[in-house]
This record gives structure tokens, C-alpha cells and sequence, in this order.
């Protein structure tokens, strides 16, 4: 909680802080940007603290109202309920959020496991996603099992088994493309105190997806060793309906670098503008 509340506190924006009610329990959210602004979601990454990934798309609050909740079952504020990765849990604790947010029809920004939710959302009730962003997102295609074991699981055991900087540092890198203190330290701190979610938000299907006409961005990392990019842009082809674009970033990893964010936040809102 001190390192989340640190990285909220050097996030740059003022910020509303508040919780709200739904069927799986408390949610936290955080909201920066004009209150009079077109409301974005922002759904954050798996075992990943909320200010810290909404620091990547923290320029989009120029143009927008961002509502960034801790997801349920994450480490964070919000109740730690997991709804089982098999459900509609996820879709419908969204649906709780939009509504105790007063927010009919919203874009979504998902990023990994937040772009996973955004899916289940877009299949569940796709009446309430005007567009979709999403980076490095799950749910539509993964890596192998023995790549992430060798080059995540591995390193992430060891430095569990006993914690040095070096050690974390192996275990950060397949996952982040710029190495920065910040990320490095929240990860080691999640990785000594939490037991970690290991199950993603479900694949969505084409069938799922049938009713899902609103305008989707994928953006997808060329050395993502969970979702890697041809893959992933492969099956969503295949299975997304009303896909815009597909942007391959070349050379980054499932955390895109700052540089590479920079270019997604611009995209999105020419994205969000255009379409």
C-alpha cells in the first residue's frame, strides 16, 4: 500500500479518490482529468497496482475523464474476490462499475488482463463499449506455457526464494521493455506479498464477439512473451468484428516502453476522434 500510494502521489494530476458498491464488494477507483470531460475507462494489468499503469495513459486526461478502478482480486484497494476465470464475473463486476459510475456507453483502454476484462465486457453487453483500445491485451491468444516458465516463472521463483536486486531485476525484464525503479520495486513488493492471480480473464470467442460492433484498436508487442504479437493479431482477425487497426510495436515487450506509449496515447485519441 506504500508503494501504491507513492505512485499515486507522483502520478501529476490531481485526482478524485473514491469507492463505490458492487455485487463482488467494494471497488476503488481513481478519476483524473476535467470532470465535464468524455468519461474513458481505464482497466490496469494483472498482479499490477492501478496508479502505476494509469501513469502510462495518464495524457489521454487532456482530452478525457479517465476512471481507473482496482480491479477486483488485484492488488490494490478494491474488495480481494477473484471471480473465477470460467464466469462472466469480471463483465459483470464491470457492469456494477459502469453503473455506480453513471456511465451508459464509455471507450474502454484495457491493458494485459484489463484488456482481457474489456472483452468479456464486449461479448457480454456490447451495448455498453463505444470503442475499445487495447494494449498487450489477454484473451485473445497466449504464448507458450514453457517460454513463460523459462523466462518468467524461473526468475520470478528465484527471487522469491531470496530476494536480491539482482534477482528481481532477471525477473523483471522479460515483462518490462525499460527497466524503471518504480515498476522493478512494485514488482518485487508484489511478488514478496501477494499470492498471485494465475488465471486470465477467459479467450473470447468469434461467437461471443458476434454482437460487437464498436470500433476496435489492438496495439501488440513483437517480444511479448505472454501474448505474442503475430499471434495475437492473427486470432484477432479472425474473431474481433470491427477491427480498425492493429499496431505491432517492434522490439518491446509486454510493457511497451515510454517512448512506445507515447505513440499509443497519440493513436488513441485519434482513434477515439475518428471513429
Amino acid at each position: 500500500m506504500a508503494t501504491y500510494d507513492e505512485a499515486l502521489s507522483r502520478l501529476g494530476f490531481q485526482y478524485e479518490s473514491r469507492v463505490v458498491d458492487t455485487h463482488f464488494g467494494e471497488t476503488h477507483v481513481l478519476a483524473i482529468g476535467l470532470e465535464d470531460a468524455p468519461p474513458l475507462v481505464v482497466l490496469h494489468g494483472g498482479n499490477f497496482l492501478n496508479p502505476l499503469c494509469l501513469s502510462w495513459f495518464a495524457p489521454l486526461a487532456e482530452s478525457y475523464r479517465l476512471y481507473s478502478p482496482d480491479l477486483i482480486g488485484q492488488p490494490g484497494k478494491s474488495a480481494q474476490v477473484r471471480p473465477p476465470a470460467h464466469s462472466d464475473g469480471h463483465a459483470q463486476w464491470s457492469l456494477d462499475l459502469l453503473d455506480a459510475l453513471d456511465l451508459k456507453r464509455v471507450p474502454f483502454v484495457g491493458i494485459s488482463y484489463g484488456g482481457g476484462i474489456a472483452l468479456r465486457v464486449a461479448g457480454y453487453a456490447p451495448e455498453r463499449v463505444s470503442h475499445a483500445a487495447l494494449v498487450s491485451p489477454a484473451g485473445l491468444a497466449s504464448g507458450s506455457t514453457w517460454g513463460m516458465v523459462r523466462e518468467v516463472v524461473g526468475p520470478m521463483l528465484l527471487y522469491m526464494s531470496s530476494p536480491n536486486c539482482e534477482r528481481l531485476l532477471r525477473a523483471a525484464k522479460p515483462i518490462l521493455t525499460e527497466l524503471e525503479e518504480p515498476y522493478v520495486r512494485q514488482l518485487g513488493a508484489i511478488y514478496r506479498n501477494v499470492k498471485l492471480d494465475t488465471q486470465l480473464p477467459r479467450m473470447a470467442t468469434q461467437e461471443e464477439l458476434t454482437d460487437f460492433g464498436a470500433p476496435t484498436l489492438i496495439f501488440v508487442s513483437e517480444e511479448d512473451v505472454f501474448f505474442p504479437g503475430e499471434v495475437v493479431a492473427e486470432r484477432a482477425k479472425e474473431i474481433v468484428p470491427n477491427l480498425v487497426a492493429i499496431e505491432a510495436l517492434e522490439g518491446e515487450r509486454h510493457v511497451p516502453s515510454r517512448q512506445s506509449f507515447a505513440y499509443i496515447n497519440s493513436k488513441i485519441v485519434d482513434f477515439l476522434r475518428n471513429n
